[in-house]
């Protein structure tokens, strides 16, 4: 088999980390990696398939004779570098938001559009985390029944927000309430925020900033991405986008309209036979999908399904992934290995 030279850029982050230990589980075909970081973070060690290899100062000549170059250390460290990987003839996998919504790159997941990665001129992006999930879970719908609307409430992981959002749940969490609720808080919702709320006990109803139309860039994310990935912008959506005090793993209430009135069991048939997904929905002996079990998996977990209690086309449902694994690092490989399949690379 043919072996192709890698690089991960951000390889010390969360994902980067993940993205590493995606190549080693699904035993990619990698001739030679290279692991890149910032300045910060260049010297320190990173075991891949039992050999030590040294993260290197990332800077345009990295990239020279790497084929893919896997993502994931900041939308503007992706401006800056991306298009540098690509003159030396890389394929880069970006998993910031840096190009998702650019014209002349396809947004992908390759259990919904595979077909888009054959567009690229150089770049591949992938998608929001929770939009990743989301759409997983609806294509099959989308395939045997049609799309007509889309609500989607998250609750979403701290992990998301970074280590140091992680770190802040940890000590509040290990404070009492009372403590907890008044200690100082520094990352959420957002860094730059002007104002910063304490997460352990709570739950805050803000990702990323304000849009001037009301919606978060997190909701705009998941509404624009969502028509994006299967190519219909006049599908109606809408998203809130909420923190919770979760570790990893990303849940969704997704409330979805079809074009036609199939049966719930038609419903729940369609995605247990969807790939990549795994249905979980046993309510009267209490099983249903949880970030708590999700964590660490590949799959995108679904089960709550039930019809609308007004709108026989009307279905809602529980949505859960690791947003680390299916929501980042597993999706950019996979996106990696569908090149591969098609002969794109």
């Amino acid at each position: 088999m043919k072996s192709y030279n890698v690089a991960i850029m951000g390889a010390t982050g969360a994902v980067g980390q993940q993205m590493k230990e995606q190549l080693e589980k699904r035993d990619f075909p990698v001739g030679t990696i290279k692991f890149l970081a910032s300045s910060r973070s260049a010297g320190q060690e990173i075991e891949f398939k039992g050999k030590t290899y040294i993260v290197e100062e990332a800077t345009p000549e990295s990239f020279e004779g790497v084929d893919i170059a896997l993502f994931s250390a900041g939308g503007s460290i992706s401006e800056q570098f991306a298009p540098e990987a690509v003159k030396r003839g890389a394929v880069v996998i970006d998993n910031t938001s840096a190009f998702r919504m650019n014209e002349e790159v396809p947004l992908v997941v390759p259990e919904v559009n595979p077909e888009d990665i054959g567009k690229h001129n150089g770049i591949i992006a992938n998608p929001n985390c929770s939009t990743i999930q989301m759409v997983c879970a609806l294509q099959p719908l989308k395939a045997q029944f049609g799309l007509g609307k889309i609500v989607v409430s998250t609750y979403q992981a701290v992990s998301g927000a970074g280590v140091g959002a992680i770190n802040e749940l940890k000590e509040q969490a290990a404070a009492d309430f009372d403590q907890a609720k008044d200690a100082e808080a520094k990352m959420l919702p957002v860094k730059s925020a002007e104002r910063h709320y304490p997460i352990a006990f709570n739950a805050i109803p803000q990702i990323d900033k304000f849009t001037e139309n009301g919606y978060t860039f997190e909701e705009m994310k998941m509404i624009n991405e969502t028509k994006k990935i299967m190519h219909d912008e006049k599908l109606a959506v809408a998203a809130t986008c909420v923190r919770l005090p979760v570790v990893t793993g990303h849940s969704e209430s997704v409330y979805v309209e079809l074009e036609a009135a199939p049966t719930v069991e038609e419903v729940k048939q369609a995605i247990a036979n969807a790939p990549g997904v795994e249905l979980m929905d046993d309510p009267s002996n209490q099983v249903y999908p949880m970030p708590l079990m999700a964590a660490g998996l590949d799959e995108v977990f679904v089960g709550r399904i039930r019809q609308d209690l007004d709108n026989p086309r009307g279905f809602h449902m529980w949505v859960v992934s690791d947003n680390l694994v299916k929501g980042a690092a597993l999706n950019s490989v996979q996106i990696a290995e569908s090149m591969i399949q098609q002969n794109i690379i």
